[in-house]
């Protein structure tokens, strides 16, 4: 309790509120470009830390991080171009309630599900950093392999009507994440003789290709149609039935994305995608999924959200990075003199308990950031199309060109772009391609792992009580589309022979 205090004093510094706020607005702004997540924002703002008290500089990180996750879907609403790859799921219902003209609805339902996500973590932080720290360390290749099994069979059950789409878009993914250099072996695979590729294909240039460009080029298709049309904003607040709907989903996502953060390398993706499969399996109007359900938007930012306050637990307590971001801030921290690990709540308290304090304050004037900047963002909504998507397109030529500096990237953003229209066209879900894209180079090498560990046996993912519950959801989700059809069906012939 003395730390915790020593760190509240800390944090309600003028200076560190400051640096609060900044980081908090700066990571909303940065979150919205197309490309520029949170990894680039802090990476990019780490020579400014430097000069900067350690504890103010890893607020300042904190802060930029947890506030791109809140940014990260104003674009997914506005424009069906997410920000970051957790911000994907955010895209499924919440663009189309911009449609509707409920952008307004739509975002401020979001930050609220994101602040009370970000709450709900912190507090879990507080008081579960150890024992959850200790349970994601039971997690061994075979475990983190089921995990993402799970993740893609979770996103590809979501297309239903369309689920081997789905399934050809998922095994596309995975062969584009083969891509570059094996780490265990060293061999150049697929990459054309192209030095460039040894490093992969970045999965945010396929996002921005196949989100931001392609649907730029899919609606100038129909630029007269736009042209047209009269787009609404509706009202900057969300309605008590919007409420009623979203809170179950937001108090649920909440503590299912903490969980998932703290799981390293599992990340905000991962977890927005499963709360958003769970909800939808759980809701009674599953079939509005997809088409502006409210709760389809809430429940993944709070996930997303609560995610990234997660990740700075295997950070803080084993130095473990639990997300492409905290890799980038554990390097920032050891420059720093800050050494993560278990001593580090005992050997320097007052820099731990001042982060988690500035991360309630830094939620608090998020929350009230995004909602004041509701009125701005959504008027995006009313400019021409023919000035509006010219700007989008160079906002993606700028945030590919900042991710390696090359050319190259271009050509591989217009041909991203182009596959993202015939993807469109022919009606294949895009979600399952870029997760699967996210999860895949991970997804192998923990395979590979488990089954060298194993000798080459595949007993070793059943042996464990985590791996068969993993396995078990797996089957479930999987299976879920024909279980529910099928009951539908059942139900269906009831009705006609109650009528009869």
């Amino acid at each position: 309790m003395n730390n915790f205090l020593e760190g509240l004093m800390t944090s309600l510094e003028p200076m560190n509120i400051v640096w609060v706020v900044i980081g908090g607005f700066l990571g909303t702004i940065v979150g919205m470009l197309p490309g520029l997540g949170p990894a680039t924002a802090v990476a990019v703002l780490i020579p400014i830390t430097f000069g900067m008290e350690p504890i103010s500089a890893i607020i300042l990180m904190a802060a930029i991080y947890y506030g791109a996750m809140y940014g990260g879907s104003r674009s997914s609403i506005l424009l069906n171009t997410p920000g970051d790859g957790s911000a994907i799921a955010a895209t499924f219902d919440g663009y189309p309630m911009a449609q509707k003209g409920q952008a307004g609805e739509a975002m401020a339902i979001s930050a609220v599900a994101s602040f009370i996500g970000g709450i709900m973590a912190v507090i879990g932080f507080v008081f579960l950093a150890e024992p959850l720290a200790s349970f994601a360390l039971k997690f061994g290749p075979a475990e983190y392999f089921l995990l993402m099994l799970l993740t893609l069979s979770a996103i590809v059950s979501l297309s239903i009507g369309k689920m081997i789409k789905g399934f050809l878009a998922m095994s596309l993914g995975l062969l584009l994440s083969t891509v570059g250099i094996d780490t265990q072996t060293g061999v150049y695979r697929f990459t054309m003789g192209i030095p460039h590729f040894s490093e992969g294909i970045d999965f945010l240039i396929v996002i921005i290709g196949v989100y931001a460009i392609g649907e730029v080029l899919y609606n100038f298709l129909t630029i007269d149609h736009l042209k047209k049309e009269k787009k609404k904003v509706g009202k900057i607040w969300f309605s008590k039935e919007q409420w009623r709907r979203s809170k179950w989903p937001i108090l649920r996502s909440g503590p299912l994305g903490f969980i998932i953060g703290v799981l390293p390398g599992a990340g905000g993706s991962i977890a927005s995608m499963i709360s958003y499969s769970t909800e939808k399996q759980m809701s009674k109007k599953s079939d509005e999924f997809g088409k502006g359900a409210v709760e389809g938007l809430a429940a993944p930012e709070s996930a997303n959200n609560a995610a990234s306050v997660g990740a700075m637990i295997p950070l803080l307590t084993m130095g473990i990075p639990g997300s492409g971001t905290t890799a980038v801030m554990l390097g920032a921290l050891i420059m720093l003199g800050i050494k993560p690990g278990p001593l580090l709540f005992e050997n320097d308290p007052t820099t731990v308990w001042s982060l988690i304090n500035s991360m309630f304050i830094g939620n608090i004037a998020l929350v009230i950031i995004n909602i004041l900047l509701v009125g701005v963002l959504v008027k995006i909504l009313d400019t021409p199309a023919k000035v509006l998507y010219p700007i989008i397109v160079l906002l993606a030529f700028i945030g590919t060109y900042t991710l390696s500096y090359s050319a190259i990237d271009f050509f591989l953003l217009l041909v991203f772009g182009l596959f993202g229209l015939m993807l469109k066209v022919l009606d294949f879900p895009i979600a399952p391609l870029v997760l699967a894209l996210i999860v895949g180079a991970d997804m192998e090498q923990n395979f590979r792992k488990a089954v060298l560990s194993s000798n080459g046996s595949m007993d070793i993912f059943f042996a464990s009580p985590i791996s068969i519950t993993l396995i078990f959801l797996t089957i479930l989700s999987i299976s879920y589309p024909s279980i529910v059809k099928f009951f539908q069906i059942r139900k269906a012939r009831k009705d006609i022979n109650i009528n009869m």
